[in-house]
């Protein structure tokens, strides 16, 4: 089932917001669709001080999506420790990290063929 752009644009709205709602940092959007043999369109990352905030934007972002637009993600892994949890809408892949291990996995380095977008945030 391929979903269409603006539902994937809406599903991007409703994710930033979970992030922004528990003031997830250093939000990054990636488009990757110019990028031959991807997994999927669009990467968000952002970062949390603590497992504890981590989890925190995680929950947010279900719970946001959840309620805003029906979906609920393919697939989730990380939560145990939470240090990177990947949560799968399919054409947008989630990554929230702890900061030191952001720098360490440096993810933004490794699509760095893609089209970035810093999100800005009020807090």
């Amino acid at each position: 089932m391929v979903k269409k752009e603006n539902n994937t644009d809406e599903l991007i709205t409703h994710i930033l917001g979970g992030i922004e709602e528990v003031k997830g940092k250093d939000i990054q959007l990636l488009d990757l669709r110019e990028i031959e043999n991807t997994v999927c369109d669009y990467f968000v990352i952002c970062s949390g001080t603590s497992n504890t905030q981590v989890n925190a934007i995680v929950n947010s972002i279900q719970k946001t999506v959840s309620k805003s637009i029906k979906d609920k993600p393919w697939h989730v892994e990380g939560t145990e420790n939470a240090e990177w949890v990947l949560i799968d809408y399919v054409n947008v892949v989630v990554h929230v990290f702890q900061k030191h291990i952001r720098e360490f996995y440096d993810i933004e380095g490794l699509w760095g063929d893609a089209k970035t977008t810093t999100i800005q945030t009020d807090y």
